[in-house]
């Protein structure tokens, strides 16, 4: 089943080379990984759009969901960006993590511009490992 995930992450890879960047999504993104990684939940909720905030109130909230719901994204061995999608006038950044155990993870960031810049508006899983692995 491992195989299968890495066969995923290939080929969601191997469709980014060709894809839309925008440098400031990307280093939203990678800005909120660096402050998880630091263990700084106040500064990563600086890079949570509205919407994200309203619903968790306080840093501390919103970095206990990330750490017990996305410990791919609160502690990553590795992050890569993979493709843009723009749908209507949304955008959705694809991001490939690798957890400590060296598991692949495809998360889709839904990106919102602001007057404040690019935030984060959500995110979803798109390729998990399945339970146990």
């Amino acid at each position: 089943m491992r195989v299968i995930l890495a066969l995923v992450a290939a080929l969601f890879v191997s469709q980014a080379a060709a894809q839309e960047r925008i440098p400031g999504i990307e280093q939203t993104i990678q800005s909120q990984v660096d402050a998880f990684l630091a263990e700084d939940a106040a500064t990563a909720f600086t890079f949570a759009s509205p919407n994200i905030k309203r619903l968790f109130g306080t840093p501390e909230r919103f970095g206990m969901m990330v750490k017990n719901g996305y410990p791919m994204v609160w502690n990553p061995s590795e992050v890569k960006f993979l493709e843009l999608r723009r749908q209507g006038p949304f955008l959705f950044q694809k991001v490939l993590f690798i957890d400590q155990k060296g598991a692949p993870h495809v998360l889709e960031y839904n990106m919102l511009e602001t007057e404040a810049g690019w935030q984060i508006d959500g995110v979803q899983y798109l390729v998990a490992p399945p339970v146990g692995a």
